[in-house]
């Protein structure tokens, strides 16, 4: 989720039913249904339950333990964070997975299993739907650029004419694995102009715009799905590459799109940014993992080892199994004690002849998601046992340049830069986004972010760990999953969602220290059970924070001022327009030139000590009488005051935050002024 369809250890070797039924007995959310009731309503406020305590010291005690549990009607606890609204779901989409975002304007388009809805969030308290286009695909995810729009398709139900009735037949020309690429010049009649399939499908995929190629723009297809049938697609082959030089595992797909003929997109390379890799050490399970298994095995389900991990087969696949053998025995009726005896006995051989055990395992076939920053000629591929380093600057061929491992990560789920592209940020979806890891006793270091430095433009250096500080319900989906950068300037800010942990704003300008600054979290969907809810991703988008959440639909927020956020920092934040956004394909933030980004650095620096508190005084009275001033004696004052922070700079503690307030000030004296 950007769900793992399973999880990190059987992805390589996923070849059988029995694997299969493990990896999605994993993950209850792959199925793309939630558990969601009740009809269509209007956006709602910030409940009245909701809690504006700041997380304490203990743990035990912070505001998000403890939540009423409900759908529609949890209980919310927030901290420097304002809820504005929250959308339900529309018609068909309701009940159904809601999934990644993207935007464009004044829209919000949200994927969903059946397809995608696009809200008009012009008055984020009160967004509407513009449409709902039925389509239904796992998991949608979806990309745009002006007028297209991309969206992902990687199972097999997914059909070409946007049915939903499914696929029956294993092999069909009805099928859709890869990119839908739907013309939106007309919003709100969405039309499909073509269809790019591929071998694996795709998961996730990343929209590349090319600052040299004004003419096409570049698709990275991450599909993590078994290979299909080269009946159905020519060409696809789930041999090793040892065997099989054209084999569509170890490889992604970059397809080029011609702008001015959208219609002819095609695959144009495979690039193989997997080579030479082994499979890493990993972490195993938890102890309360291992105390789940040892119930149901207690309890007579059957258990098996992969990868030295102990497993529960899922019940599903446990009768599919005891079926065959009565089968085979030429019986009728339920399995015997026998059957089940005999199982017990086979199971091992099975997963033998599965996994093998001769040499050491390959590393990763696929990406789980890159995220391209093109303004500086990177991508960051989290790419399942890896966190890799991209060369991107001729698109259609990315070169692996960096890859690192960490027995602490299990899956390798998406990737941030900070605005410098001087360090990338890692998540993990250990559990593969339908298992609560946000429990009391899960390690801080497991289904966290990993925060790294780029050392000279081709290694990565670890720094820390951050994950959300509240421990959730065994009852909650919880793990790192989609966030993005805040405009803060001068800072490392993002926020981030934990599916049912909620959403956490934290700082990593300090990577080897970072710190929350807010939150917001509800109790779980259901008190009884696990069942799928939380925030999928939430971004921040020209001024506000939106949240796609799995079975509740869409949630706006505000940030709000704090001793660790000004709101000086908040306007500077809010003076950066995008015209659209695909998180994935990263840009680069610039601030215009305002009085709010001078104060926003001047905060920074009384928070950090960089000048003496006579000194800051200083230029906010000298800030404030030249906003009051105009003309040349604006202009005259503002140079002056930029010609004393330059030799303030030399003295400093900070003294690259004061240059940074140097040049901001110097462009007021210019003129150089934006929208605030």
């Amino acid at each position: 989720m950007r769900l793992a369809s399973r999880t990190h250890r059987l992805k390589s070797a996923a070849t059988t039913p029995v694997v299969l039924g493990l990896a999605l007995a994993s993950l209850g959310a792959c199925a793309g249904r939630t558990s969601t009731s009740g009809g269509n309503v209007s956006p709602t406020p910030m409940g009245s339950s909701m809690s504006a305590m700041a997380p304490s010291p203990d743990p035990r005690s912070d505001p998000r333990v403890g939540l009423r549990a409900g759908l529609f009607n949890a209980a919310e606890a927030a901290w420097n964070l304002r809820l504005v609204s929250t959308t339900q779901p529309q018609g068909q989409f309701m009940g159904s997975t809601n999934s990644d975002m993207a935007f464009l304007g004044n829209y919000v388009i949200q994927g969903n299993y059946n397809g995608y809805q696009i809200w008009d969030i012009s008055n984020p308290s009160h967004p509407t739907l513009k449409v709902g286009n039925y389509c239904p695909a796992s998991q949608s995810d979806v990309s745009v650029y002006k007028n297209l729009l991309f969206v992902s398709a990687e199972g097999n139900s997914g059909r070409i004419d946007c049915g939903g009735g499914g696929v029956k037949d294993t092999v069909s020309t009805e099928r859709i694995r890869g990119i839908r690429i739907f013309d939106i010049s007309d919003i709100s009649h969405p039309r499909n102009i073509t269809n790019v399939q591929t071998c694996r499908g795709s998961h996730t995929h990343t929209v590349v715009v090319d600052p040299k190629d004004a003419d096409n723009v570049y698709v990275y297809v991450s599909g993590s799905a078994p290979v299909r049938s080269p009946n159905e697609l020519p060409g696809c082959s789930s041999a090793d590459p040892s065997q099989d030089p054209n084999s569509a595992r170890f490889r992604i797909e970059v397809i080029k799109v011609p702008l001015a003929h959208p219609e002819q997109a095609a695959i144009v390379s495979s690039p193989r940014i997997f080579n030479d890799l082994t499979a890493p050490a990993t972490h195993g399970a938890s102890a309360a993992d291992k105390a789940e298994v040892d119930r149901a095995r207690a309890q007579g389900a059957f258990v098996v080892n992969i990868f030295d991990q102990d497993m529960v087969l899922p019940s599903n696949f446990t009768k599919e199994l005891l079926d065959s053998l009565v089968r085979k025995r030429g019986g009728t009726g339920a399995p015997t004690a026998a059957d089940s005896a005999e199982l017990r006995k086979e199971l091992p051989g099975m997963i033998q002849k599965m996994v093998g055990s001769n040499g050491p395992r390959r590393g990763p076939t696929q990406c789980h998601d890159i995220t391209v920053f093109p303004a500086v000629g990177y991508a960051g591929g989290a790419c399942e046992g890896y966190g890799f380093l991209l060369d991107i600057r001729d698109p259609a061929h990315p070169v692996r340049v960096a890859a690192v491992a960490d027995s602490n990560f299990s899956y390798w789920h998406s990737a941030t830069f900070n605005n410098d592209g001087t360090k990338v940020l890692f998540s993990d979806e250990w559990g593969g986004g339908g298992q609560p890891k946000c429990r009391a006793s899960d390690p801080k270091q497991w289904g966290a972010d990993a925060i790294f430095t780029i050392e000279n433009g081709n290694a990565l250096k670890f720094q820390s760990y951050y994950k959300m500080p509240a421990a959730q319900t065994a009852q909650e989906n919880c793990v790192a999953h989609n966030g993005s950068l805040i405009p803060i300037p001068g800072r490392d800010v993002m926020v981030q969602a934990w599916y049912q942990g909620g959403i956490s704003v934290f700082d990593w300008t300090d990577a080897a220290h970072p710190k929350e600054i807010a939150f917001f979290d509800r109790g779980p969907v259901d008190s009884t059970r696990m069942a799928m809810g939380g925030s999928w991703s939430v971004y921040w988008y020209n001024g506000v924070i939106v949240s796609s959440e799995i079975a509740r639909g869409l949630d706006i927020f505000e940030l709000q001022p704090s001793p660790m956020l000004s709101q000086n920092e908040l306007d500077a934040a809010k003076s950066v327009h995008l015209d659209y956004l695909n998180t994935q394909g990263q840009p680069k933030f610039v601030w215009p030139a305002s009085f709010s980004l001078a104060r926003a650095y001047v905060d920074q620096l009384e928070r950090s000590g960089g000048l003496s508190s006579s000194r800051i005084g200083a230029v906010r009275q000298a800030l404030t009488s030249a906003e009051q001033a105009s003309g040349s004696a604006r202009s005259g004052a503002l140079s002056t005051l930029a010609s004393q922070l330059d030799s303030d700079a030399s003295g400093s503690s900070d003294r690259a935050k004061v240059q940074k307030l140097s040049a901001a000030v110097r462009d007021l004296a210019a003129g150089r002024m934006g929208s605030r």
